[in-house]
This record gives structure tokens, C-alpha cells and sequence, in this order.
């Protein structure tokens, strides 16, 4: 990797040389962060103004923006990647506006005191690859129950049997009840054993077939012809896919959150 100096920290600057620098840094489509007491307003599909506090502002260097308080996860205020900027410094205050124009929305920031600002030369080139546990398998499928098959219908989860939990429980496109083991890694021959006791369970509580599916990104080799010879399914479930269905449900979760309470 070249010699460089990723990143540049201003502590405690006057507002004017704080200035210089995010212009410098929006001008050189740098990472900025700052920290400092402001207010925010935004403007757009709805409207929401922020009174005076202490935040956290990251400016990324495809133009997206964030704004965090002191505490959660979640940004207070937010606007997607594009975005064009304007700064300017009146009355000893430092103004910042994140302008989009399609749809229009306009988010303005305004600094009385600027704690700390830095410029960000970061590098990240690795692939990004989503793992997702059985616990997340399982709420992609209640999410998404066609990823195990067309028209299967949830009826429930975690449903005690005699044996233990059935992951995922519900009727096929046909009527039948449908018992589903699902497994983050190949699925072995005790998983397929497992799943046959469920659905003996199940069996002997209602009046109509059961059917056993068995879900995992792969199977050992011996299951296929055990899954036959019990009279059940195999199905592929994907990690990656269920982590990017569950990813998506948090994103639009997310939208729907700030256009609610902007």
C-alpha cells in the first residue's frame, strides 16, 4: 500500500478554520467526521428540526450522511449517497447542507461549537460476505416462506413437541402440515433423524398429512437416500440469502421509522 496519512484531526478548531477544513475535505470527496453541539433541520418528504445538542456527523465520500446522538444505533437523521454539499459560516455558526435533488431534500446542519472534525482517507476494497445463523434462517423464511417453497404458509415457530422445538411449522401449497428443520451448515444424518421424530410427534396430534423438510445450505453424503427412505424433503437455504432478506427488511424497517417521524 502507498504511503499516506489516512487520517487528519483538527481538536477543538474556531469555526472558521473548521471551514477550511470540511470544504477541503468535501472538496477532495474525503470521509468527514465531526463532532460538536448543533441543531438540524430537514426538509423534503416530510419535515423534522433537531434542537441544540451534542452529535456525531459522518460525511462519507460518495456523499451519504449521517447524523448521531450520544446514544442507539440508529441515525437521528440520514440522507442516502449523492448528495451535493454547502457550507457556509454566519453569525459564528457553521452551516452544512446536504442537498438531493431527486426527490428534493434538504438537510442543514448548524454548529455553534465544533468539538473535533477529521478527514478520512480510508481504503476498503474486501468483499463484503453475510453470514447469517439458524436463528436468522428461520425469521427469512417467516419473512420470506417462499425461499423454502412456492406457497408454503407459517403458521408458527419454536413449536414444542415431544422431542424438542420444530424451527419452522406450517401447511403447503396442498394442505399438508409441514414440519421444517433448518441447519446453517450441512445438514448430517442426526439432523435428518431429528426431523423424523418431529413430525412423528406432530403426526400423532392432527388429522392430516405431515410432511418433513429438511433445509441447509448442503447435505452430507448418505442423507439424500435417508430423507427418501423416511419419506421427507430436502430444500436449500442460503446464509447469504436469508442475511440479504433480513438485511432488506431492516433497511426498509429503517425508512419507514424516519419518514414516520420526520
Amino acid at each position: 500500500m502507498r504511503n499516506r496519512s489516512p487520517v487528519n484531526v483538527m481538536v477543538e478548531p474556531e469555526l472558521q478554520e473548521a471551514l477550511r477544513f470540511v470544504q477541503d475535505g468535501l472538496a477532495k470527496h474525503k470521509t468527514l467526521l465531526l463532532i460538536g453541539a448543533c441543531r438540524v433541520d430537514y426538509k423534503g418528504r416530510a419535515e423534522s428540526k433537531l434542537g441544540l445538542g451534542e452529535r456525531v456527523l459522518i460525511i462519507k465520500e460518495d456523499g451519504a450522511v449521517l447524523v448521531h446522538r450520544p446514544t442507539g444505533y440508529e441515525p437521528v437523521n440520514w440522507q442516502p449517497e449523492g448528495c451535493l454539499f454547502q457550507t457556509r459560516l454566519t453569525d459564528d455558526r457553521l452551516t452544512i447542507r446536504a442537498v438531493r435533488s431527486r426527490p428534493r431534500e434538504v438537510l442543514t446542519l448548524i454548529f455553534n461549537r465544533v468539538n473535533l472534525v477529521a478527514q478520512l482517507d480510508l481504503v476498503d476494497r474486501s468483499e463484503f460476505v453475510l453470514y447469517a445463523s439458524e436463528e436468522d434462517m428461520q425469521q427469512a423464511v417467516l419473512l420470506d416462506p417462499e425461499l423454502l417453497e412456492p406457497g408454503f404458509r407459517p403458521i408458527t415457530y419454536e413449536k414444542r413437541v415431544e422431542p424438542g422445538f420444530v424451527d419452522v411449522y406450517g401447511v403447503d401449497k396442498d394442505g399438508r402440515f409441514v414440519v421444517v428443520e433448518i441447519k446453517r451448515k450441512t445438514a448430517s444424518r442426526e439432523a435428518a433423524l431429528q426431523l423424523a421424530k418431529y413430525v412423528e410427534s406432530i403426526r400423532t396430534m392432527v388429522n392430516r398429512e405431515v410432511r418433513g423438510v429438511l433445509a441447509a445450505p448442503s447435505m452430507a453424503r448418505g442423507v439424500q437416500r435417508l430423507l427418501v427412505t423416511l419419506g421427507m424433503d430436502f430444500k436449500p437455504l442460503d446464509p447469504k440469502k436469508c442475511a440479504e432478506i433480513l438485511r432488506k427488511a431492516e433497511t426498509k424497517k429503517l425508512v419507514e421509522f424516519f419518514e414516520g417521524h420526520a
